[in-house]
């Protein structure tokens, strides 16, 4: 299960510090964790937050005073939910893991390895939605069961559930077709006392294979006998299943009237396909299962193949519609020539085959796709006098653990055919659900190369969306967003390849090509008259080197640029879990006269206590506070205190993401200082926004 990518942990974290706390949430967000924290500051704060916005975790400090351990997990205790702890320590030692045990502590993590909190978080909330998910399924059983039991229960067919050969179910058909009067009755009673003695010996037999979890039979033929001590011919279906927690057998036993001969005669009719000779779709499907589940639990391989005949339409206007049986059955005939006798081939549709092929791997699936394709293809379809030419369409799955879905599987296999069809016919393709690991592979090296080529190739391209001013004169300011030219001129959003990058060592490079551009352009701006402020991301990679400083340094005296008008952007979670890189960069930045502006501002546990430590030149606010904010009063208040304290501090707040309207009167009232969003001006590829 993957957790952190579309979901948000609600985290609440006890510690007496607040840059502490923040450290571990800003470490969680880095790792690709979406953190929602909260931080109590007294036992009553903790009381409310876990009543009123019920957590995740608890993650506590094991010195923590406002809300000490013992209490928290009293607490934790009472409140009756499925809600881990984990407890914070600065070492291991043999008091603090002792403490831990005692408690009831879920686990244990170090507060200076980010890595390990990470790698536990993600272990104990895969394991926290595992166990949501296992009570929601049982739920779902229990209600299943019941409606199964009522089922049964009026079921005309006479069912029994068996454990080790006792009964310990069986409905009221059941019972009134051995004389029984209530279930107290047989209750307990052995199988074999309701079997004829000539059977016995045979049955028992049985009974231990499945015992050992062999499959049942389809159908066992056998002389079963009432109360009374009366004899019937019985037909028998065994089915594994489950009852009140216990693997067991359900039983459905039927009277059988008919001769036995007869009467298999019968059900190999009821299984097979009248014109082709082959199993129908029901019979197939059966098999189909019993494969899929296979390969789930035991991690087999098998072969499916979905076969079409091309141009089937046009084969049958040749032939005359009254040839269809003929045409099909020739097609049939042509199919299991090609096929081994333990192969399982069925009439799937109108004109539509298919085959299964148990212990089959990818080549061997491939092989066989193949040689039915030439079965096919190399010889001709004798239909009475005539004798045509028929290739055929070949979709084919390898079915595994990784597919282990009856529904997936023949999606896969349709998908195929179809493909094999769009393309001409007389192919061949096969999914195989191993080969989309390899393809992922294959698609991210080519997106390295694609970004490597680009960087080299001077393939970025810059858009530019302006910042309104809403408090004095209007200044030209524009935020530089990063696209990616296409290898046919398409651009790419960076979200498509932003994250391979940082996963490939590129962000710094990306970050240098920016820098450069942007300066660049400040540089072309003066020289039109125009003094242009220009804002430019960059990542935390480029704070752990002076190679990007150096590289603004001397653009800088190349463009005859002023460092004033560049304004570099740094997330405020990555200050906060890089801070001495961060306060050493912008030290040097400063010297050029280059500004440090912090974004995504006010997501953390307290944003203004880390401009104490990191002096930025101006804050724009996270873009959750843009969302709905006209019928949100909480993000006004918080937009608001955002911008007073930015100005007691002299800073400049910025808004993003605006919306609408309604809410740019907001942000003039809160005191915000630019705004910028698509209902303003969307970003382009030329800076010609008339600021006046």
């Amino acid at each position: 299960m993957q957790v952190g990518k579309d979901m948000v942990l609600r985290l609440l974290i006890v510690d007496d510090s607040v840059e502490a706390a923040e450290a571990i949430a800003s470490g969680l967000r880095n790792s690709g964790i979406a953190v929602r924290p909260n931080r109590p500051e007294t036992e009553s704060d903790f009381l409310a937050m876990l009543a009123n916005h019920p957590p995740d975790f608890v993650l506590i400090a094991r010195d923590a005073t406002s809300v000490p351990l013992a209490t928290v997990m009293q607490h934790v205790a009472a409140s009756g939910k499925d809600l881990p702890v984990l407890l914070l320590l600065d070492s291991i030692d043999d008091a603090g893991l002792l403490q831990a045990s005692s408690l009831g502590v879920r686990n244990v993590v170090l507060r200076d390895r980010i890595a390990q909190i990470e790698s536990t978080v993600r272990s104990e909330w895969a394991d926290l939605e595992a166990r949501r998910a296992l009570r929601k399924l049982e739920s779902q059983v229990r209600e299943t069961e019941r409606r199964c039991d009522a089922l049964i229960d009026s079921s005309r067919d006479p069912i029994a559930y068996v454990h080790e050969g006792m009964h310990i179910r069986a409905n009221s058909a059941y019972l009134e077709m051995f004389g029984f009067e209530s279930f107290e009755d047989i209750e307990g009673m052995s199988l074999l006392d309701l079997v004829a003695p000539q059977h016995v010996d045979e049955f028992k037999q049985l009974l231990k294979r499945l015992g050992k979890g062999e499959a049942p039979p389809p159908r066992h033929e056998i002389e079963a006998r009432t109360l009374e001590g009366n004899s019937f011919p019985a037909v028998m279906e065994f089915t594994a299943a489950s009852y009140e927690g216990e693997n067991c057998q359900q039983v459905i036993l039927r009277r059988q009237e008919l001769d036995p001969e007869l009467a298999r005669e019968v059900e190999e009719l009821r299984q097979r396909d009248q014109a082709t000779g082959l199993l129908n779709r029901a019979t197939f499907l059966r098999a189909l299962e019993d494969a899929v589940a296979d390969a789930g639990q035991n991690a087999s391989h098998h072969a499916l193949l979905l076969v079409e005949p091309d141009h089937y339409s046009r084969l049958l206007q040749e032939l005359g519609l009254d040839a269809a049986d003929e045409l099909i059955s020739a097609c049939a005939q042509r199919l299991r020539s090609a096929l081994g006798a333990d192969d399982v081939v069925a009439r799937f549709g109108e004109h539509q085959f298919a085959v299964l092929r148990r212990g089959s791997d990818y080549t061997a699936t491939s092989a066989l796709a193949e040689t039915v394709r030439a079965a096919f293809a190399n010889s001709v379809l004798d239909i009475d006098s005539r004798s045509l030419n028929a290739t055929a369409s070949i979709g084919g799955v390898q079915i595994g653990q990784k597919i282990a879905s009856v529904a997936a599987v023949l999606g896969k296999a349709n998908q195929g055919v179809q493909s094999a069809i769009g393309v001409g016919g007389n192919r061949t393709d096969i999914f195989d659900p191993g080969a989309v690991d390899r393809a992922e592979e294959e698609r991210v090296e080519a997106w390295v190369n694609r970004i490597r080529d680009a960087i080299d190739s001077d393939r970025f391209v810059p858009y530019y969306q302006p910042l309104m001013s809403l408090h004095g004169e209007p200044m030209e300011i524009y935020d530089v967003y990063l696209r990616m030219q296409g290898e046919h001129g398409e651009l790419v959003q960076p979200l498509t390849f932003l994250q391979i990058a940082e996963e490939h060592g590129l962000l710094w490079e990306i970050d240098r090509w920016m820098v450069g551009r942007a300066i660049a352009d400040i540089g072309a701006q003066l020289k039109a008259g125009h003094r242009t402020t220009l804002m430019v991301r960059i990542t935390e990679a480029s704070l752990q080197d002076d190679s990007l400083l150096q590289h603004i340094e001397e653009n800088l005296a190349k463009h005859g640029a002023d460092g004033s008008l560049l304004v570099l952007q740094l997330t405020e979670s990555k200050v906060s879990t890089h801070l001495k890189a961060a306060q050493a960069f912008q030290q040097r930045a400063s010297k050029a006269g280059v500004r440090i502006g912090l974004e995504q501002f006010g997501s953390g546990l307290n944003s203004f206590q880390l401009l104490s430590h990191f002096d930025a030149d101006l804050v724009k606010l996270d873009r959750a506070f843009m969302e709905d904010l006209a019928a949100n009063p909480e993000y006004q208040q918080k937009i608001r205190e955002i911008a007073t304290r930015a100005h007691e501090l002299g800073k400049q707040a910025i808004a993003e993401f605006v919306q609408d309207a309604a809410s740019m009167t907001i942000l003039f009232s809160a005191g915000i200082d630019y705004a910028q969003g698509h209902f303003l001006a969307q970003a382009g590829p030329s800076m010609d926004y008339d600021f006046s």
